[in-house]
């Protein structure tokens, strides 16, 4: 397939935009909710109109339901802070535990190792970060020392003044997770001054449903010449408190929009084209990371590299985050070199889209992200209730959508391998360099 052909008509199509008009039409798709099993309905339908068949790579887990959460500070005037539980918190004890808070400040690795003698049950509280920043340390890496060094509940606040709370996730589900709430900008500042003043105490509430759920990837194929694939992939689900629209509608609406340019030529190329779109990516990756556990040795040898879409609007560039591989960096830099569409590259690793289980899985892999080591991009305005369609602007959606194609087309054609497969060892030694 000529590269300008499909260029051209990704900048010419209608349906991009429409697509994500209709998947933020669902609303954020948080994962067992009704605005999920819509959006899915939605995705395998456009899907279909491309591929023969759509299947679903089925998952039990325990489903979550946020039910109510309160955070109250307790003074002579008692005051209601805004706040959130974080997805799969605890609940707590009836009528909520009374808790001292401990301000951490950022919540560093050393913040937590020079207060680690006063973290024992307490509320511990940190910031949360702009995401996209080699410098980012996740909101899952602070809530987990909180909870190793003993913390009675985890309390994030929100960085951006007047943006009201923020969200995520916190533990797994297990026994030893403590309650998590997020927090906004305004709440976590009454906190620290109560803090800096004596002591913060507060009472917590959080009240959830657990049931048993079923989460389904969809999966959509067309075979190339061999038994080799290129998977591109994004995540359907979302957060309710708005549209989860860059993160993740645009990644979605970009790669129904490579799909429906490149599809119909993959049969003549030498590797097959799948496309999967993740559920429950907001719980910690758990989609992605059931699918690439369940692929035998064989199967993830057949997949010669796989490109995750994740939020590919709201900043003025694009980045590949490629964990370390440099041989992946390096096709991302010859495939984008005479495209118009430049793509940065950011090497260290980050566990934080469906790309990293495929790292693990020792698979070649990237994720596209728009917005790196840009604060003031719109990206800044993820996991609060700020992440609407309005922040996505058409131009760097076709962008992102024009610069995928070009990575899926040079990978689907290349008769060279693309990137080596890591050994378990390799990908550990990776790993280990990564931990603070």
């Amino acid at each position: 397939m000529d590269t300008t052909y499909a260029l051209g008509r990704i900048l010419r199509s209608p349906e991009l935009c429409r697509d994500l008009e209709a998947i933020c039409g669902c609303g954020g798709r948080f994962a067992g909710t009704q605005s999920e099993a819509m959006a899915r309905a939605f995705l395998e339908q456009r899907l279909g109109e491309v591929a023969r068949t759509v299947r679903a790579h089925l998952f039990t887990y325990s489903g979550w339901t946020r039910q109510s959460s309160r955070l109250r500070l307790l003074r002579r005037a008692a005051q209601d802070l805004a706040s959130t539980s974080l997805v799969l918190s605890p609940a707590t004890p009836a009528g909520g535990l009374e808790l001292e808070v401990l301000d951490l400040g950022r919540g560093t690795a050393r913040e937590f190792r020079a207060s680690r003698d006063r973290i024992p049950g307490r509320a511990v509280l940190v910031q949360h970060e702009y995401p996209f920043s080699v410098a980012h340390i996740h909101r899952r890496r602070k809530y987990a020392w909180a909870r190793e060094a003993g913390a009675a509940a985890f309390l994030i606040a929100n960085y951006i003044p007047g943006c009201g709370v923020v969200t995520g996730s916190s533990g797994r589900g297990e026994p030893a997770d403590i309650p998590a709430l997020g927090l906004s900008h305004e709440a976590g500042d009454v906190l620290r001054r109560e803090s800096e003043q004596g002591s913060a105490r507060v009472l917590l509430e959080v009240r959830v449903a657990r049931r048993k759920a079923t989460g389904a990837n969809l999966i959509a194929e067309i075979p190339g010449k061999s038994d080799g694939w290129v998977v591109l992939c994004a995540h359907y689900d979302g957060h309710d408190l708005a549209e989860s629209a860059m993160d993740n509608a645009s990644g979605l609406a970009a790669v129904l929009e490579v799909f429906r340019a490149v599809g119909p030529s993959v049969p003549q190329f030498r590797r097959g084209l799948r496309v999967i779109f993740f559920t429950a990516e907001e719980w910690g990756l758990l989609g992605s990371h059931l699918y690439v556990q369940s692929l035998s040795d064989g199967e993830r040898r057949r997949i010669a590299l796989a490109i995750n879409l994740d939020t590919v609007v709201g900043g003025a560039s694009l980045t590949a985050l490629t964990s370390g591989m440099s041989d992946v960096g390096d096709f991302v830099r010859q495939a984008t070199a005479t495209g118009g569409v430049p793509v940065t590259l950011v090497s260290p690793l980050q566990a934080n889209s469906d790309h990293y289980n495929f790292f693990l899985g020792g698979i070649p892999s990237f994720r596209l992200v728009s917005g790196y080591e840009n604060p003031a991009s719109l990206t800044r305005y993820l996991l609060t209730p700020a992440d609407t369609r309005d922040k996505v602007d058409p131009g760097e959606l076709r962008v992102a959508a024009m610069a995928a194609a070009e990575l899926v087309l040079r990978a689907c054609t290349s008769a060279e391998p693309i990137a080596e497969h890591r050994r378990p060892a390799e990908v550990q030694r990776t790993l280990d360099a990564a931990d603070p």
